[in-house]
């Protein structure tokens, strides 16, 4: 009978089937046939064997069952014909049920849950269970097991699982099996459910970013596994285009993998370079290690060998990587990256470096040394962590010669340009004022000279109304509107120079003698009056006083025939005043075409604002007239000459000052829309201003000079930025001006130009523009996920990106090209005031991909020097994409910095220092 019932339950178990429902079936069945006698002791040899694994109770268990839900249960009476029955359920007691019951002793510690697409059968004698469907599944605390085909035996708790083939030989699915951070596909699959310990064949499993076959896998926990006979790569392919391969490979979790003799294999085929062991990170977080050296070639150094450092974790707040660089002709580099972060407060970085060089060699008439240094330092202060205190450090200073003497780094050579910058601010809540100090560095290398502000100490007090009322029922009176404020600014400033050869002065007697101070204190009074029509009158007054520190005369030596300058130190002030009243407006103005013109609109705004001001003449006595050459020329001076905020300005004002402002709009058809009424707004104009004065009170040049500025943007394309100034007075032959405007001979003219820019640049690019462009991964997130802390361990990677861009092409664009041109011209006096000279500069960038074919990619980037007739750095650069490999040449043949590059190394992180690399750089000194 037992026989039969199991053949039934084959036989009806044709779609989804459930273990629980066939056990519930196969049990009412055998109720039916048998007595109660034969039935029980079948039920109970049934559920030993079969069910005891599903319920995870312990034997001997006690179960307490609590009457929790008293008014429910206990307030109905017993007898329902019963009225009497008093229903108070502060008289309830609480009624405590005990059983005991066994299970048996090869139970497992969870249910099992299992599924099959396409059918069950139930082995009742063999205590096993298969399951068949493209999909079928068992999961059983944390493992979780997905095959065509698996088999459980009960008796052995082993599940077993396998690969299924269609009648054309083609693999319908592979079993694949998930246990916490394992995952693995393979042919064949068995794991003991209890122990959690497995073997497999023919498997794959990606730990990180490494892609792991192995013939077999022995699982022996949770965290750790055997592979025999394995290959591991970053590769993603089945038939992956390199690997190295192993016979025994351990395997720990997300940590690390250890191997015996390994050897790397290309396209199958395997390279005679043995390795006796191999250790692997595989975890993406932050790792103490050494840093893998490269090789390079440096004709004023010789060969070397370059970056070899290490790096150290020293808390989950701090990390430090230190490098250095060794040179066969007797020079080296080393340089130390310390790093903190400590989320919600701060986080920076600081690097040190230090270079000493030997140039040719000893005996050589132009043998020399050096030793130079630089030091950065960043650091930002979370706004989160003080509210109204900000502090931020920006620092970069050196030695003069630091950039000029790097090696293999073009980009760094031509900079001769380094600042710094260290800001502290701070705002008090509810209060009307604020203060901030600052500290600043500018160093320019080909001049070696140092300029230091420290401090820079700024206070402000916002504008108050002191006619307001405390309680505003309505609006306010316009004497309330009169407000008042006070902008107070004083800084020191010195200059020295790290250059014996100019000053023979050590560096802080330099500082000493430099040294200047100055303050600078503004009282602005403002009155807001209500709008009249569409004008906007503002009236105002300004105070303004400046202390200097000292007085310089200059004077005619006719002995010498030289000007001599003398210097008074001391303290001195000056004070200034100006009073006006401003009048603003808007005027707007619109052409219209016809519908079924391209252009539907234009429209013009108009800006513009003049204003009256008187100032009186309190700075006249600081003015004075000398003579500057033997032709008698006079030249007019003020005491407070070079001084920190320069002097104010001589003689009265009262006049007129005046600025227009337009913007200029199209409305044109959208050829992207194809809607009746789309139409898009084109800004032919963003801006095109002109600004003046003219002063009444003066008896000479009542005219000031003229400001001109444009900008607009050309179809969202071209970027075009120009300012002029123009002085309307003629000059004579030294180049001084003259009380004669230039409108009297030439009408068409605003003026004679005295100094301006022009900038334009554009970039276009092919694609798919709503793409979103690929980014390198040494260029991404700013901060690590895992850790917070910042993604620079390799700064200096970033001068080799700039100089390489082969290597981190974006083969999604199948174009691109950009340009940018400057000019600028001022007219600048004569050391020896015998006129004026035109200072000229002119310079222009470009970049530019194409891509060849898909896997290839051309590039020329490079700058060029009008001014001086110089080429800077033109380099051409060969990408080639190899799947998880890259190729990258690049190549200057022109300018001072020569270079030439070929790098082919894994596309992966983990295998960054794996790569062939040459180079060479040349010089002209």
């Amino acid at each position: 009978m037992v026989k039969f019932a199991a053949t039934a339950m084959n036989n009806y178990n044709k779609g989804k089937a459930k273990y629980i429902l066939a056990s519930m079936m196969l049990a009412l069945f055998i109720s039916e046939t048998i007595g109660s006698t034969g039935r029980d002791a079948l039920f109970t040899r049934f559920y030993k064997t079969l069910t005891s694994d599903t319920v995870p109770i312990p034997s001997k268990r006690k179960i307490l069952v609590r009457n929790s839900t008293a008014a429910i249960t206990d307030t109905v009476p017993k007898n329902l014909n019963d009225t009497t029955h008093n229903t108070d359920t502060t008289m309830i007691k609480t009624v405590v049920d005990t059983f005991n019951f066994k299970i048996s002793k090869d139970s497992l510690d969870a249910p099992v849950v299992y599924h099959a697409d396409d059918s069950m059968i139930l082995d009742v004698h063999g205590k096993k269970i298969l399951l068949y469907g493209k999909e079928s599944k068992v999961k059983y605390t944390d493992n979780e097991l997905v095959a065509p085909g698996i088999e459980f035996d009960q008796r052995t708790n082993l599940v077993t699982a396998y690969l299924r083939k269609d009648s054309t030989g083609k693999v319908i699915s592979f079993p694949t099996f998930n246990q916490g951070d394992l995952k693995t596909v393979s042919d064949t699959i068995a794991f003991d459910m209890k122990t959690g310990k497995g073997l497999t064949k023919g498997t794959y499993t990606q730990q990180g970013e490494m892609y792991v076959y192995a013939v077999k896998i022995k699982k022996v926990d949770t965290s750790a596994f055997f592979a025999y006979k394995a290959r591991f790569t970053t590769c993603n392919l089945d038939t992956p285009h390199f690997a190295f391969v192993s016979k025994k490979i351990k395997f720990i979790n997300k940590k690390f993998a250890v191997t015996g003799p390994v050897h790397p294999e290309f396209e199958g085929v395997p390279v005679p370079i043995i390795l006796p062991f191999g250790i692997y990170p595989l975890s993406m977080g932050r790792h103490s290690g050494f840093i893998a050296p490269t090789f390079n070639s440096n004709e004023q150094f010789g060969i070397s060998l370059d970056g070899i450092g290490y790096y150290k974790v020293i808390n989950d707040n701090w990390d430090v990587t230190t490098r250095g660089t060794i040179y066969s002709y007797g020079g080296y580099s080393f340089n130390i990256s310390p790093r903190y972060m400590k989320r919600y407060r701060h986080a920076g970085n600081l690097s040190f470096d230090y270079q000493r060089f030997k140039t040719n060699f000893k005996g050589d008439p132009d043998y020399s040394t050096s030793k130079t240094f630089n030091i950065r330092w960043s650091h930002s202060l979370d706004t989160k962590s003080r509210p109204g205190v900000t502090f931020n450090a920006n620092v970069n200073a050196g030695s003069s010669k630091f950039n000029s003497q790097v090696p293999n780094n073009p980009t760094r050579n031509f900079s001769n340009q380094l600042s710094s910058s260290i800001a502290y601010a701070k705002v008090w809540k509810d209060k009307p004022y604020n203060i901030s100090i600052n500290a600043n560095h500018s160093q320019n290398t080909n001049l070696k000279i140092i300029n230091v502000t420290l401090p820079d100490v700024s206070f402000n007090l916002n504008t108050l109304y002191p006619f307001r009322r405390k309680e505003v029922i309505g609006n306010y009176k316009w004497f309330e509107n009169l407000g008042i404020a006070l902008n107070s600014n004083a800084k020191s400033l010195t200059y020295f120079s790290d250059d014996t050869s100019v000053s023979q002065l050590n560096i802080g007697k330099q500082i000493f003698n430099n040294l200047q101070w100055g303050a600078n204190h503004s009282v602005p009074i403002t009155l807001s009056l209500p709008q009249l029509g569409p004008l906007q009158i503002s009236p105002s007054i300004s105070y303004t006083e400046r202390w200097f520190q000292q007085k310089t005369i200059r004077s005619w030596d006719n002995v010498k025939k030289k000007v001599d300058t003398s210097i008074n130190k001391g303290f001195y002030s000056a004070r200034d005043m100006s009073f006006g009243v401003s009048m603003s407006s808007r005027i707007f103005g619109s052409f219209t075409f016809g519908k079924d013109s391209k252009v539907q609109a234009i429209r013009h705004e108009i800006r513009p604002s003049i204003s009256a001001n008187y100032k009186p003449d309190m700075n006249g006595k600081y003015y004075y007239s000398s003579q500057v050459d033997t032709a008698r020329n006079f030249g007019r001076f003020n005491v407070f000459d070079n001084s920190i905020y320069g002097a104010f300005g001589e003689g009265r004002f009262g006049g007129l000052s005046f600025n227009i402002d337009n913007n200029i709009q199209m409305k044109v058809r959208d050829k992207k829309d194809t809607a009746a009424d789309a139409v898009k707004k084109v800004t032919l104009i963003d801006g095109l201003n002109l600004s003046g004065s003219y002063n009444f009170l003066a008896d000479s040049f009542q005219l000031s000079t003229f400001s001109v500025g444009a900008r607009s943007n050309l179809f969202e394309k071209i970027s075009i930025t120009a300012s002029a100034i123009l002085d309307p007075y003629q000059v004579n032959a030294r180049g001084d001006r003259i009380d004669k405007l230039v409108w009297r001979n030439k009408v068409l003219t605003l003026g004679r130009f005295t100094g301006g820019n022009v900038s334009v640049s554009s970039q276009f690019q092919g694609g798919d523009k709503t793409k979103k462009k690929t980014q390198n991964n040494l260029t991404g997130q700013p901060y690590n996920p895992a850790t917070g802390m910042p993604l620079d361990e390799y700064q200096t990677e970033a001068a080799y990106i700039s100089n390489n861009p082969a290597e981190f092409a974006d083969f999604s664009i199948p174009w691109s090209v950009s340009f940018s041109y400057s000019l600028r011209f001022q007219r600048d006096r004569k050391s020896d005031y015998s006129g004026y000279t035109t200072n000229l500069f002119q310079d222009v960038n470009w970049n530019g991909t194409v891509n060849l074919t898909p896997k290839w990619q051309l590039g020329l980037n490079g700058f060029y020097n009008i001014t001086d007739a110089e080429l800077g750095t033109i380099s051409v650069s060969i990408a080639r994409e190899m799947h998880c490999w890259q190729m990258a040449i690049n190549v200057s043949p022109v300018g001072r910095y020569r270079f030439f590059n070929i790098s082919i190394s894994p596309k992966s992180s983990l295998l960054r220092d794996i790569k062939v690399n040459r180079t060479r750089y040349f010089y002209d000194l």
